[in-house]
């Protein structure tokens, strides 16, 4: 299975169906089943952070006890769209759809980024460990492990 590395919390909100999406400065034409993978890099930053630090404990998570060095969940890719244009507090996709609210502030919608549409998360229990990579890369998931 094709998986995608994102940094703490970001793995954590997507795949907790905090966001629509996942933003990226690369654009992708794969589509189909995609596993989320926590790396070892936690933003603390951004956890201390509102909105961030609401949704990740209405999920019961703090910056110490979110999960890291493993593949939390899988999913469906389903779509890659470009930003064409972004203010303070919206972007524009190319396929016409207007992103604002939490899913905006949860992402880069810089022009020229992309956001990738992900959806139908099943979380994997136990987590499974692993080392992440760059870009996307391959892990044999066993389909009995996802919830």
């Amino acid at each position: 299975m094709k998986v995608l590395s994102m940094i703490q919390p970001w793995a954590t909100l997507l795949v907790q169906g905090e966001t629509l999406y996942e933003t990226r400065s690369w654009k992708t034409r794969y589509r189909g089943p995609l596993a989320i993978h926590a790396s070892k890099k936690v933003d603390k930053q951004a956890c201390k952070y509102e909105p961030i630090r609401s949704l990740l404990a209405k999920n019961g998570y703090t910056e110490q006890n979110l999960p890291t060095g493993v593949i939390l969940a899988t999913c469906e890719l389903t779509n890659c769209y470009q930003v064409i244009d972004a203010t303070h507090t919206s972007a524009i996709l190319d396929c016409g759809e207007v992103v604002t609210g939490e899913d905006f502030l949860l992402g880069d919608y810089s022009p020229g980024y992309f956001a990738w549409e992900i959806a139908g998360f099943r979380l994997l229990m136990p987590y499974i460990p692993a080392k992440g990579k760059l870009g996307l890369w391959e892990y044999p998931i066993d389909e009995e492990l996802m919830i």
